[in-house]
């Protein structure tokens, strides 16, 4: 009888082990959000969202103030429309501007809201027009490249003519 109840109580505590490692995981990847505030939500479309996903963050002022909700591609406009769930505390002005950020070198990617000056403020269903897109890295490496090939290509102006 006492082995049993052993058992038992050994098989409670790894059973919340298991549930609590599943918690901070899902936490850690960004999967889980327990926000019971409530939420507004807007629009916005960028050319290039990068690696920017689902549940990643939208910060102001290193706070977070909301998450993206879903994205979607236009096919009208060929771009990406994000729809943020921004909670129903913080208000924005209606000409605030969003950025895609990289938090890192090489982390995660988030939105970066930087308010406007308008006397208007966001509501639901507004659309945020001033947006600009991810930096990705491999673009500005081969921008860099093929800058540093034209300048070794093109010969050099010596003032000496043959």
């Amino acid at each position: 009888m006492q082995r049993s109840k052993n058992d038992v109580w050994v098989g409670l505590f790894v059973l919340i082990g298991a549930a609590a490692i599943l918690f901070l995981a899902l936490q850690a990847a960004n999967l889980l959000t327990l926000s019971f505030e409530k939420t507004y939500q807007v629009s916005a479309k960028f050319d290039n969202i990068g690696g920017l996903k689902p549940k990643a963050a939208i910060r102001s002022a290193g706070v977070v103030v909301g998450r993206v909700e879903k994205i979607v591609f236009d096919d009208k406009s060929f771009q990406a429309r994000v729809t943020l769930a921004l909670e129903k505390q913080y208000v924005f002005p209606k000409d605030s501007s969003l950025k895609i950020l990289t938090s890192g070198l090489l982390g995660e990617q988030y939105l970066g809201l930087e308010p406007g000056a308008d006397e208007k403020t966001l509501a639901a269903g507004d659309t945020i027009s001033s947006t600009q897109s991810a930096v990705v890295l491999e673009n500005l490496i081969s921008q860099f490249l093929f800058s540093k090939a034209a300048d070794s290509s093109t010969p050099a102006a010596d003032g000496v003519k043959k």
